[in-house]
């Protein structure tokens, strides 16, 4: 069993953890003053646009994009290393385009929606959103009740969705709606593109989380869709829904790796240098067990995700092992980043250092694409043999 990212893999990675030090990094005082300036832990367009520049011409667009659009296509795996470096930094920035999308556009569009909407994705030339959770249906997707009914020739979509990241500057937004109730979860579940000039394609309020992000709620009222909007095949959108899922708990698993290790880089650095009673914060059990005990769960977490990577890319199912490895990996960043604000003290508890930006990260982490809990049920499940 080889454990080494291949050569070209590992320079990848290389890159981008070059480009998060040097471009991501020294932003980050200036996210930090945004934030607490309440102006929400973000970069400005201008900074956006320069970063933008320097991605492109590092040739890290579309990495996990297939070659006929324009992509790199590369494996889950190399994505592993490649997001575990952009997790170091608390600067808020994604290389385009966001991989989950991506990848239940590859899975499910048609000609005439990879012309025009999956190139121009993965070109990096336009934003998506998914609308999946509503008021009352979080964690449950099955519970979804926003429908979609035949109207001729096309569709008209009633409902409202909620959480919605990048809703409001989307050029287009996944909408997943029942079209078949009786059939829900198992046949009964379609995807709709919605752009966002839509009529009837309304986003009512912005919703500010903790960690200084934004949600949106949005509102679908008689929203008339062609029969060409229609993504994938009537019905089957609950896989594909699944497929995107997947990928952005990886991503999180990947981000919780960097997030840890930076966190426990700044654990090491303060206490080889913190005297308190005379004694460097170094020399003292509790914080040796700390450092000790994150390395030890990084190195297992890594690992993990690697391992689920690997047989993701082998096509093997890994719907269990990614709930685990989301489960994991959240709660690791959380206890870690934690003990790492309890070895800076005071410090730790100020908005001049990024550790506040990191746990919050985290926290939405261990709610976002499903909590601990429901996927903890998933791992049972799948143990005890259980059918829902």
């Amino acid at each position: 069993m080889d454990f080494d990212l291949s050569e070209e893999h590992r320079m990848l990675k290389d890159l981008v953890a070059n480009f998060v030090r040097d471009e991501l990094i020294p932003l980050e005082q200036k996210v930090l003053a945004r934030d607490a300036a309440g102006e929400g832990a973000r970069i400005t367009a201008e900074e956006k646009a320069r970063i933008d520049k320097v991605t492109k011409e590092l040739g890290l667009w579309g990495l996990d994009a297939p070659e006929d659009v324009g992509g790199s296509d590369l494996p889950v795996v190399a994505m592993i290393g490649v997001n575990e470096e952009l997790g170091r930094t608390i600067t808020p920035y994604v290389l385009p385009p966001d991989s989950p999308n991506l990848r239940m556009l590859v899975a499910t569009v048609n000609d005439e929606q990879r012309e025009q909407y999956l190139a121009p994705y993965a070109r990096g030339e336009t934003i998506s959103a998914i609308g999946i959770s509503e008021p009352g249906a979080g964690a449950d997707p099955a519970s979804m009740t926003t429908r979609a009914v035949r109207d001729g020739n096309g569709w008209v979509l009633n409902g409202r969705k909620i959480w919605t990241s990048r809703a409001a500057e989307a050029d287009f937004t996944i909408v997943m709606a029942v079209t078949d109730k009786e059939k829900g979860a198992r046949g009964g579940i379609s995807a709709f593109l919605v752009d966002r000039d839509t009529p009837g394609f309304k986003v009512l309020r912005r919703i500010p989380m903790i960690g200084g992000t934004f949600t949106y709620e949005v509102v679908l009222e008689d929203c008339r869709l062609p029969a060409s909007k229609l993504l994938g095949k009537e019905g089957q959108g609950f896989a594909p829904m699944q497929i995107r899922l997947s990928t952005r708990r990886l991503e999180m698993a990947s981000w919780c790796i960097g997030i840890s290790q930076r966190a426990l880089e700044m654990m090491i650095e303060h206490a080889g240098t913190r005297v308190t009673f005379g004694q460097k914060l170094a020399d003292r059990q509790a914080i040796q067990w700390w450092v000790a005990d994150a390395a030890m769960r990084i190195k297992a977490c890594r690992l993990m995700a690697y391992e689920t990577a690997w047989k993701h890319d082998q096509g093997r199912d890994v719907r269990t092992d990614v709930s685990m490895i989301k489960v994991y990996a959240t709660e690791m960043a959380w206890d870690i980043v934690d003990k790492a604000m309890q070895t800076f003290g005071a410090m730790g508890m100020t908005k001049e250092l990024p550790l506040h930006l990191m746990a919050s990260q985290v926290r939405n982490m261990r709610i976002y694409d499903g909590p601990s809990e429901v996927h903890r049920w998933v791992v049972a499940r799948e143990l005890l043999g259980l059918k829902r």
